[in-house]
């Protein structure tokens, strides 16, 4: 049976966007999140979060500092009575040949194919342009672009719909 999904980019969408973030000190949760994510819950969507995370590449900090600051980062959702369901990154540079990177659809396939998961009713929602590309690439039309972090131009925006905050989603997501 398929099951229907909620995307969530990190870095601008659960947690405020920080350059190479991979102290739990420094991790800041977007005001909202939590709430936004139970509305997912009560509407049966099972929680992904997915992530670009160049750092690793780069030498800015090692894979286990990663696994440390979500393992740390999960412990905050179950607290908070929030299931992710999983977390797909992908620790590859931009100019990496992959097909994880986003905007490339490499880590929704990847779920899709995991977890048997309905692309046509699930939803992306990012805070740049490549998560968007990310997901209209992998066959995923319901798209949120958040105002978090980024300047966004709506008019040459793909995404489905445009907010300002994480707290309007619920406006947005009815089903």
């Amino acid at each position: 049976m398929l099951i229907k999904s909620i995307f969530l980019d990190r870095d601008g969408v659960v947690n405020k966007e920080l350059n190479y973030l991979y102290q739990i000190e420094k991790f800041e949760f977007i005001e909202g999140i939590f709430e936004a994510c139970r509305h997912f819950q009560d509407l049966d969507y099972k929680i992904i979060i997915f992530t670009n995370q160049s750092g690793i590449f780069r030498g800015y900090y090692s894979e286990e500092q990663y696994q440390k600051l979500t393992k740390w980062m999960l412990s905050q959702f179950k607290k908070n009575k929030i299931n992710i369901l999983d977390i797909f990154y992908c620790p590859h540079g931009p100019k990496s040949l992959c097909n994880c990177r986003k905007p490339k659809p490499g880590m929704l396939i990847e779920a899709k194919e995991k977890y048997e998961i309905d692309m046509k009713n699930s939803w992306v929602v990012g805070d740049k342009e490549t998560d968007i590309g990310a997901a209209n690439s992998a066959g995923i039309k319901n798209t949120i672009l958040v105002r978090n972090s980024y300047k966004v131009d709506a008019s040459s925006s793909n995404a489905k719909h445009i907010v300002d905050s994480i707290k309007h989603i619920n406006q947005v997501i009815l089903k």
